[in-house]
């Protein structure tokens, strides 16, 4: 399902935001026209303006990111893994696209010269009361037309995973594991060899019509809408695709489109990284059986590219949307969060969920407990702290997370030339190259490319 939101007036909305002494005090360099400008330099701007390019050679195209480098966030902060499908709804386009977009990932990769490595992954049931969920899931998997899917007993988990333990599992042996921020950069990079531009150090601080004067008449006509930076710089264009990320509710509320629902959440996951000694514990991906009472898969166990291990992650909300450490805050993220009500149910909802992840997140004796689960041999002295992800989590204001694609355009001037990716399902990366090719049949109907 795609949800398309409702935009108040865009006039209105710039007005109220901005004084007119503000306007009049401030002076914007303009440093570029272009036909599209995709605003967001993560997997799936990245993706979605790599395709329009190739879709449509003859128009120009520009990419804004406020990073220095692109793919610094959510892109370049995640475990790596190439999903298979299994999890998700039967026909639903969350699954469709991500089976779609792994085989798209895999062909990718390949004529890309982009290391990858299908090391399978195990989603391992250790308590009798799970095996019910366990072949559930199977069954869904091969609803979704999941590859080479099986169901293996506890000498099929030991022949996979030496180490490992459990009474039944699946094995999914199409998983795998790729530097996604790699991923992202080709996918940059093949814009760019396209004739597409890209600016970094760009943060789109306003999205508004071209004020016209006598000597920019002509040029406000053709290309109507001014991107403003928080450096004072402009860039003109006529259609603008946003794809912000974390930050995609905010980008479309600066060009007045829909104030309304869903917000992201930022959600910080904590890693735990195994010692190098104690590697060979770990062949491929193992996942536990997820407890439908919870919004999220639990921890796991991730081979890296590099050669390491990661364990984890807990999922906590982040007091930073891009904070990477423990006890990152940003006041005004944290506000934000905290005084929406759909969080405020989501937390009520999952309490003793939630003050569990943060007491593992503190201690990781107790993240160590669980991962002894499935593989016993596994010690607390055998993993130190590891990196931490954040990931762009969309809630509706009843508290539930929203799986589906999001697009949020408006009316008038502004709102029939932009278009906000408010929401991608997840997971995005995996499913990066068929998302893209959505995002894409969008922008063509409501843009007429």
């Amino acid at each position: 399902m795609i949800r398309v939101l409702s935009s108040v007036s865009a006039g209105t909305v710039l007005l109220a935001r901005q004084p007119k002494f503000v306007e009049l005090a401030v002076r914007h360099q303009h440093i570029g026209s272009y036909d599209v400008v995709v605003v967001g330099g993560g997997i799936v701007g990245l993706a979605s303006a790599r395709e329009l390019i190739l879709r449509h050679p003859t128009l120009s195209f520009a990419l804004l990111e406020k990073e220095k480098e692109l793919s610094m966030h959510q892109s370049g902060h995640n475990s790596g893994v190439i999903h298979s499908g299994i999890y998700y709804t039967p026909g639903s386009l969350k699954a469709r696209l991500c089976v779609k977009g792994a085989t798209l990932a895999y062909e990718y990769c390949e004529k890309k010269n982009i290391p990858y490595k299908r090391c399978g992954k195990l989603i391992v049931a250790t308590e009798r009361e799970e095996i019910p969920r366990l072949k559930a899931l199977y069954e869904r998997g091969m609803k979704n037309n999941v590859r080479d899917l099986t169901v293996v007993d506890a000498k099929g988990i030991r022949e996979r995973e030496p180490f490992c333990r459990g009474l039944m599992a699946l094995d999914s042996p199409y998983t795998g594991i790729v530097d996604w921020r790699k991923v992202a950069l080709r996918y940059g990079q093949d814009f760019k060899e396209a004739g597409g531009t890209v600016t970094t150090e760009f943060e789109a601080s306003d999205i508004t019509v071209v004020r016209e004067s006598p000597a920019r008449i002509s040029e406000g006509l053709k290309y109507p809408i001014a991107i403003r930076s928080s450096k004072g710089d402009e860039v003109h264009c006529r259609y603008v695709l946003s794809c912000g990320g974390l930050y995609s509710d905010r980008l479309s509320q600066i060009s007045g489109c829909s104030p309304e629902p869903p917000y992201d959440r930022a959600l910080q996951g904590d890693y735990l990284v195994l010692k190098p000694e104690k590697r060979y514990l770990v062949q491929g991906n193992i996942y536990p059986v997820p407890d439908p009472r919870f919004p999220f898969l639990g921890v796991h166990f991730t081979p890296r590219m590099d050669g390491s291990v990661w364990l984890g992650p807990n999922a906590v909300l982040a007091f930073k949307r891009e904070g990477y450490q423990l006890y990152d805050l940003n006041v005004r993220d944290l506000t934000d969060a905290l005084s929406f009500r759909g969080l405020q149910k989501l937390v009520m909802k999952n309490i003793t969920y939630g003050l569990g992840e943060m007491f593992r997140g503190v201690f990781i004796g107790a993240q160590v407990k669980i991962l002894q689960k499935f593989i016993p041999e596994l010690s607390l002295s055998d993993v130190v702290r590891g990196p931490s992800g954040v990931r762009a989590q969309a809630l509706d204001k009843d508290g539930n997370l929203v799986d589906d694609f999001v697009f949020d355009g408006g009316t008038g001037e502004i709102g029939s030339r932009v278009l906000h990716v408010r929401n991608a399902p997840s997971p995005a990366a995996t499913s990066s190259l068929a998302i893209a090719e959505m995002v894409a049949d969008e922008a063509e109907k409501r843009f007429t490319l």
